[in-house]
């Protein structure tokens, strides 16, 4: 049995309903003796998981590490990390820590001060491209008779939308679990979901738009992946975030350096999340892998 795969009716059954976590003040800079020691540094301090691809790894792969670097130039910095594995309580240990300046890949966040938008991306479903399934419901009839694989977070977190979603239509006999942190010796964990789906053992996945891009782009196999769609009745639940920067709530010159950038370079981090295979809210369907 896959080390990834747990039962879905038993972590279901447990698990509580919980959300899952994603305007500029353009103020006068502050005077000297009131800059921050953020700003006065030579470096950009960000915090990442050092294992988590396509976002960001030790060896500088992801798009968040690219990201960061794009940032830092405009800056005038260079990049700096804090590594810490992402699981509970990692905005406390790592920005709440003061550990560091920024953190990439966040969902707006009451707790820190966060940027402008810089993508928003949603759930997709995830299949073989000869399979031929186009469908984009998350109502949708097939769902009941394919073999499903969603992730998990484990006995401690919540589960993502698409897993309740499909527990509160009834559909779990025929649904996989694939623990997202998985086995952190291994690299990059949760990209078991999306290789079951090449392989055959799973004909459908529910994932988080980036990663399944991502991974459906190094595929061997072609995968189409699908925005997932009919999504108000499960409300508050979203499928859809918007994905910003969080700074510490005292830095607001950073926050507003950092909005500046993200604007100025729109177009540039648009093109970045394309390499990485990305989707992006208000596409359609695409095709990818099949090297």
């Amino acid at each position: 049995m896959n080390i990834c795969r747990v039962s879905v009716r038993r972590v279901m059954l447990l698990f509580s309903f919980s959300l899952f976590l994603p305007g500029v003040t353009m103020a006068s800079g502050p005077s000297l003796h009131e800059v921050p020691e953020a700003l006065q540094r030579d470096e950009l301090r960000v915090c990442a998981d050092p294992n988590n691809l396509p976002y960001s790894n030790r060896r500088g792969e992801g798009f968040e590490n690219k990201l960061a670097e794009m940032v830092a130039r405009d800056l005038g910095k260079t990049v700096s990390y804090f590594w810490h594995a992402q699981r509970r309580g990692f905005l406390r240990s790592t920005l709440g820590a003061d550990k560091c300046d920024v953190i990439l890949g966040m969902t707006p966040n009451g707790r820190v001060a966060t940027t402008r938008s810089y993508y928003r991306s949603s759930y997709v479903f995830v299949s073989r491209a000869d399979r031929d399934l186009e469908f984009s419901s998350m109502q949708a009839p097939e769902l009941h008779d394919l073999r499903i694989g969603v992730h998990l977070i484990g006995d401690d977190g919540t589960n993502p939308p698409p897993a309740h979603a499909l527990g509160q239509q009834g559909i779990v006999e025929n649904v996989e679990g694939y623990l997202i942190y998985g086995d952190y010796r291994e690299e990059s964990p949760p990209s078991a979901l999306i290789k079951a789906v090449a392989s055959g053992e799973i004909d459908l996945a529910a994932a988080w738009g980036p990663l399944a891009g991502y991974y459906a782009s190094q595929s061997d196999v072609p995968l189409r992946i699908v925005p997932i769609t009919d999504t108000l009745e499960y409300m508050p639940m979203l499928f859809q975030y918007a994905i910003v920067m969080g700074v510490q709530k005292t830095n607001p010159e950073l926050k507003r350096q950092l909005n500046e950038v993200i604007y100025q370079r729109k177009e540039e981090i648009q093109a970045l999340l394309e390499r990485y295979g990305v989707p992006l809210a208000g596409q359609g369907a695409m095709i990818l892998g099949g090297r």
